[in-house]
């Protein structure tokens, strides 16, 4: 079984769904083995964050596209997870049919792999081109009842096949339940690129240090996903940490920036804030209470738009005052959090799925991988989209593309270390020194 993720939080999403996915759906009794695999790129994880993650492969490279395309062209495991942004899934789904048609009309075939994707979170942007990207894998993972239904009308409304649709829910999901703690800690989970601004986010964190104040008994929290040149899922140009320390005022001493699995500060928290963060989900399967900031308005930008009929909307002011959100238990059990002690079952569907896969794929029976975009239906997108990774429109390495890396010497990972310090560099000093000076 291999996973192939572009960031820390995909890693741990991917990991995690295979091990929920395949643990039950193998013959074998001596479980399975995980292999690893970075996707090269400006959020690669760095150690740090991939130990923060806390879930282990028996082995984990970095790879470019084209590297794990000749990888699984050698040795294809039975399945393979692609955790990744849509256009990567999209290319090497292009990649993986070219290999397996290719060892076809050369009678080498082997049995095909089982290709499972999905999302790490909350859908709550770009449905339908994000959905696309992802058509062609055997089993699109839906985290909710409520994504289930809206990523089969998306695949049906286009005329393409809609059966790869899989409801599960998140994978991370879990911890015990909430009990009350002392001291009383309210906790914001933090998110890398909402909202965007300086102003907002400056907004939030001066908020935040406003309401340690008016509760000394409290301690007051700020859950980061990465340090100053780290990057995540997304780019985070304006880190906290650095606004905190322009912060009028300082910080009150009841106030912290700490980092650390979600899992393990929610074990501490009686208050989990956010704007729209995943975290909010993990609270709520917990019962923790939990509220969904409405300051910035309620808006698709911010994605707080997908709690509405939650029970969880509210302000600063009134979590000030002492307000605690009340969760509306159908959306609760719409969402695939908390609903009757299901979550315990919200793989069974998933693994039946993959064990039937297994099985046609060892009878020689399982279809070829055939996404929806394609040279008749996208000539003018999918070209683009495979290019970026460095394939060819059949799906084929393009000229020039990079061999295989599997030992990088020490100058080759010091250039490599160099070239991300130079972009992370540009994306949080550079990009939003120019876009000021735009302003003028």
């Amino acid at each position: 079984m291999a996973v192939l993720a572009d960031s820390d939080t995909r890693w741990k999403w991917g990991a995690l769904t295979a091990n929920r996915i395949v643990s039950d759906s193998r013959p074998e009794s001596d479980g399975h083995r995980l292999s690893g695999y970075l996707l090269r790129g400006r959020a690669t994880p760095t150690p740090r964050q991939l130990e923060e993650v806390g879930v282990r492969a028996e082995s984990l490279r970095e790879v470019t596209a084209v590297e794990f395309l000749r990888e699984m062209e050698r040795d294809a495991p039975d399945v393979i997870v692609l955790a990744l942004v849509g256009g990567a899934v999209q290319a090497v789904l292009h990649g993986l049919a070219r290999v397996t048609e290719d060892a076809r009309l050369t009678g080498t075939a082997k049995k095909r792999p089982v290709v499972v994707t999905g999302y790490v979170g909350v859908v709550y942007e770009k449905l339908a081109d994000g959905l696309l990207l992802r058509h062609g894998a055997d089993v699109v993972l839906a985290n909710s009842r409520q994504d289930a239904e809206r990523f089969r009308a998306v695949y049906e409304g286009v005329g393409a096949d809609a059966s790869s649709v899989t409801e599960a829910a998140l994978p991370f999901l879990g911890g015990a339940p909430y009990q009350k703690h002392d001291p009383y800690t309210v906790v914001f989970a933090a998110q890398p690129s909402v909202p965007e601004s300086a102003a907002h986010r400056t907004y939030l964190l001066r908020r935040l240090t406003e309401h340690a104040r008016l509760h000394p008994d409290r301690e007051v929290l700020l859950k980061l996903r990465s340090k100053p040149g780290e990057h995540t899922t997304h780019i985070e140009e304006l880190p906290y940490q650095k606004l905190s320390q322009r912060l009028d005022g300082g910080l009150p001493p009841n106030f912290r920036l700490v980092y650390g699995h979600m899992g393990e500060v929610l074990d501490r928290t009686d208050l989990l804030v956010t704007v729209s963060s995943t975290a909010a989900l993990e609270s709520l399967h917990r019962r923790i209470p939990t509220a969904v900031l409405t300051d910035l308005g309620v808006r698709e930008a911010l994605g707080n738009h997908h709690f509405t009929g939650s029970g969880c909307l509210a302000s600063f002011d009134q979590l000030d005052a002492g307000h605690l959100p009340v969760p509306d238990e159908r959306w609760l059990a719409r969402q695939g959090v908390a609903a009757d002690g299901a979550y315990e079952r919200a793989f069974d569907e998933a693994q039946r799925k993959v064990t039937g896969l297994l099985a046609d794929a060892a009878a020689g029976r399982i279809a070829p991988l055939k996404p929806y975009y394609s040279l008749t239906t996208a000539r003018g997108y999918l070209p683009g989209i495979l290019a970026r990774h460095h394939l060819a429109p059949d799906g084929s390495p393009l000229p020039g593309a990079p061999a295989a890396d599997k030992d990088p010497g020490p100058v080759r990972q010091i250039v490599r270390r160099a070239a991300r310090g130079a972009y992370r560099h540009g994306v949080q000093r550079v990009a939003p020194v120019i876009r000021r000076m735009g302003e003028l």
